[in-house]
């Protein structure tokens, strides 16, 4: 098989990073979004991969011309490409429904939903175009198990579940497949600092979350599509 290409947006956060080195050690060209600039030089040196196999370009993923502009980007480079893994999203709760203003909403779904909903239009007329091809999005189990005071994420997560289920099915015939994982929380620096006293011992891993994503990105996955795969550790 010709060196196969994958898109990762949010690829300098904690899971994309573990996404980005999975991918990479399998022989993946890869290009990533990010927003800070000094976590895509970190990045930058961490990952390895031969020459001309990494394009990192500072994308705003809220944005639909700026994701488009950064897709069609990827396929001028490197052809057309064969994985999406929308990563990008963020937790923001505390607030009852009755108390959760406009601004906390919308920055819920533009951060969760429209970002994989952006990358997902764009990336799909070029993913068309490869032999195969494989969306992995990432959901919540908040999503299906929904908690109060936090109404706005809950509904966003869930936005995600139903658009890489809907793709899945718009795109069955096409040798592509979407489906979703649903992380409960991932142990990363920045979820522990915000729960300093919570027990880790049983959250999942940005590594072991990106094992499970690296399959779904693989040629092997092709019998799974439209998948919810829970991914909620021990807890």
């Amino acid at each position: 098989m010709e060196r196969p290409t994958a898109v990762v947006t949010g690829g300098t956060g904690g899971l994309g990073r573990a996404v980005i080195r999975r991918l990479a050690d399998r022989g993946f060209r890869i290009a990533a979004t990010y927003l800070v600039p000094d976590e895509a030089e970190s990045l930058e040196s961490e990952v390895r991969v031969p020459e001309d196999g990494l394009l990192l370009r500072r994308v705003d993923c809220t944005d639909p011309a700026a994701v488009g502009a950064f897709m069609d980007e990827v396929a001028e480079r490197y052809g057309p490409f064969n994985v999406l893994a929308a990563l990008v999203g963020g937790w923001s709760g505390g607030k009852d429904v009755a108390e959760t203003d406009d601004v906390r909403f919308d920055r819920m779904i533009d951060l969760n939903l429209r970002t994989s909903f952006n990358a997902a239009r764009a990336a799909l007329p070029h993913m068309r175009r490869a032999d195969w091809g494989r969306i992995v999005m990432v959901g919540s189990r908040a999503a299906i198990e929904p908690a109060s005071g936090q109404a706005m994420y809950n509904a966003a997560k869930a936005g995600v579940i139903a658009l890489a289920r809907t793709i899945a099915q718009e795109v069955a015939e096409m040798g592509i497949t979407s489906n979703v994982v649903l992380p409960s929380v991932v142990d990363t620096p920045t979820f522990r600092r915000s729960v300093p006293y919570a027990d880790y011992v049983d959250w999942p891993t940005p590594e072991e979350i990106a094992a499970v994503i690296d399959f779904l990105a693989s040629p092997d996955s092709g019998v799974v599509n439209g998948a919810m795969i829970p991914v909620y550790g021990t807890s």
